[in-house]
């Protein structure tokens, strides 16, 4: 058997520019993990290999349920079996969730990308997002230069180009333009994706696209799949269904030259013209990554200090956004530095906790885990606080990252930044429950459980704020939780109806408010001392439909409200009103740092750092 995961451009021998006929299998959504999905996929394999006709196999993300190694390990074990080449990328489960933050995808199957020809076709896939962050899908900013690099370097320039990605290409991915635009400049006839669990044949800029249904059997007792047969340059789809072994025909696509770089038609684009009506507003500098900022920014004097989902953790001059330093790991990175005493301390998906110096970036130490570290650290004193992915949750010496005490019983993976309050630790993770231990020893004081099964409601990625003994959570429920510090009893437990909160919070500097930012696109300030979750501030500001699950900060009586659309918004706390809006980019912001008088840093997920001036 022959396994064939990524190939960064595969030439199979061909009469190039002349398109053969050919059959294969096009496969999404296996979601393994859930109940029936591992008999359901192994059905599928068995009866793609008992078809000699199909030449390969694709298959469009959403691998598993819950991006989990155990999750992963049996698909492959599943798709091993397959006696034809096979080509994969994640979907928004593989990623969204991942306890590895997609750095076991890549293991696991080789990459999270693939290129390769055949019978006279480019067939190019890409990985889809949202990485660690709830949010839109965005094709990572590394995976858009590499498609440059595959499309640059084609060696026939007129080959007609299938794209396949997870999501449709809309606005569902807050970058799919990136991709159309570098696509429309070759022959693109095609595009392959999947995520909305149903065969359907659509137009997405101009461009045929074809979603597939899930593998799944859903309410049905046998999955399926489709087979794609390209002849006479017509792509012909059929849902296939094992053991019953019946064919359904429910689509044709007419596959040839759109000349889309020479077509005029205008499609839909983000707008920056809102930077307009703030010309107030001005960029000192910009930075741009080559790949994601899949976390938050931190502040030591002149230095600013980022990481990527390349593995480089890099100080920039806050002054000039030249970079100073750089410092690589061996895995994406999801975890927003820490800084004291000179140094900065972050987690790897490479199964590490790092601590460098802030100056230079020289490795002070590192602490080894058994799963990747996707959480983010906090120190206070000379101790960092951190989770993982291994059931741990660590206290280490800032000085020589020597473990104080280990916490071996968290159930899920943790991913969010702890809060010191009152000498405890407090922590959600994915695994529906919340924790306080004891700073000083690591022992469990209390843990609270939202009391349901779904995992993906877990308490997990809002970074948890305190004030008046009492601690608040946000989770994907939609419920907002009052706890007692001290005992963890429930003071209130809060699903408004018409305010969907979601993992977007903040503490006022008064303490007085907890900012919480809805699905709708308001801004509240629910009370810290009512019995009940009381609205006791609201913004004028007006967002579209909304997910990004970054914290909101206040500073100097302005209040900082990043978006998933790369929109900063400034909102000034006594009033309400909207001060100033930003978009510097289309992408998801991490949070918005306040640096010296008037100024901000924004941090986006597709890698631009952005220092901002406002008068």
């Amino acid at each position: 058997m022959k396994r064939i995961a990524f190939f960064l451009t595969l030439f199979i021998p061909a009469i190039l520019g002349k398109a053969q006929s050919f059959k294969f299998a096009f496969i999404s959504d296996t979601h393994i993990g859930s109940l029936t999905a591992a008999e359901d996929l192994r059905r599928t394999v068995m009866d793609i290999n008992a078809d000699t006709t199909l030449r390969f196999v694709v298959i469009t993300g959403d691998i598993t349920e819950f991006g989990s190694d155990e999750e992963f390990q049996l698909a492959k074990q599943i798709l091993d079996s397959l006696n034809k080449n096979w080509y994969i990328i994640p979907g928004n489960h593989d990623s969204g969730w991942s306890e590895s933050g997609n750095n076991s995808f890549r293991l696991f199957f080789g990459s999270e990308t693939f290129s390769f020809t055949y019978g006279g076709y480019l067939f190019v896939g890409t990985s889809s997002g949202p990485n660690m962050r709830m949010g839109p899908g965005q094709v990572p900013r590394e995976n858009i230069l590499w498609l440059d690099s595959v499309l640059t370097n084609m060696e026939d320039a007129s080959m007609p180009v299938i794209y396949l990605n997870h999501y449709p290409q809309d606005s569902a991915q807050n970058n799919w333009y990136e991709a159309m635009d570098r696509l429309k400049k070759k022959n693109v006839q095609l595009l392959l994706c999947g995520h909305g669990h149903a065969n359907r044949k659509f137009i997405a800029e101009g461009i045929p696209s074809v979603m597939s249904r899930s593998n799944l059997r859903a309410r049905d007792s046998i999955g399926g799949y489709n087979i794609v047969t390209i002849k006479d340059g017509v792509a012909s789809f059929e849902e296939r269904k094992p053991v019953v072994q019946t064919n359904r025909k429910w689509a044709e696509v007419d596959l040839y030259n759109h000349h889309f770089d020479k077509d005029t038609t205008s499609y839909f684009r983000p707008s920056f013209a809102v930077n307009a009506k703030y010309p107030r507003v001005k960029e000192l500098w910009h930075y741009q990554d080559q790949s994601d900022i899949g976390a938050g920014t931190a502040l030591f004097k002149d230095f600013i200090l980022a990481t990527n989902t390349q593995g480089a953790i890099y100080a920039l001059n806050k002054k000039n956004g030249n970079k100073v330093w750089e410092f690589r790991t061996n895995g994406k990175i999801y975890s927003t530095p820490a800084v004291a005493e000179g140094y900065v301390v972050v987690g790897s998906s490479d199964k590490n906790v790092y601590c460098l110096t802030i100056s230079n970036g020289k490795l002070i130490w590192k602490t080894a885990t058994l799963k990747p570290v996707l959480a983010s650290p906090v120190i206070k004193g000379k101790v960092v606080y951190i989770g993982g992915s291994d059931g741990h949750f660590k206290a280490l010496n800032l000085l020589n990252g020597k473990l104080i005490w280990d916490f071996a019983d968290v159930k899920g993976f943790v991913a969010t930044q702890p809060l010191i309050y009152h000498d405890k630790v407090y922590f959600g993770c994915w695994a529906n429950d919340f924790y306080a231990l004891d700073a000083v020893t690591g022992k469990l004081v209390w843990k609270w459980n939202n009391g349901t099964s779904n995992r993906m409601f877990s308490p997990a990625a809002c970074y948890p704020v305190a004030a008046n003994g009492r601690v608040y959570i946000v989770a994907p429920d939609r419920y907002m939780t009052a706890l007692d510090a001290t005992s963890g009893n429930v003071i209130w437990r809060t699903q408004m109806k018409g305010i969907r909160v979601r993992e977007s919070m903040g503490l006022s500097t008064d303490n007085s408010l907890v900012y919480v930012k809805t699905m709708d696109g308001q801004l509240y300030g629910v009370s810290t001392t009512a019995d009940s979750m009381q609205i006791s501030w609201k913004s004028a500001l007006q967002l579209p439909y909304e997910l990004d699950p970054s914290a909101i900060i206040e500073s100097k009586g302005v209040v900082y409200v990043p978006t998933h659309s790369g929109l900063a918004c400034a909102v000034d706390r006594k009033s309400g009103t909207v001060l100033w809006q930003y978009k510097a980019s289309n992408a998801l912001l991490n949070p918005i740092i306040p640096i010296d008088k008037n100024k901000v840093l924004l941090s986006t997920m597709d890698g631009k750092l952005i220092c901002l001036e406002y008068k």
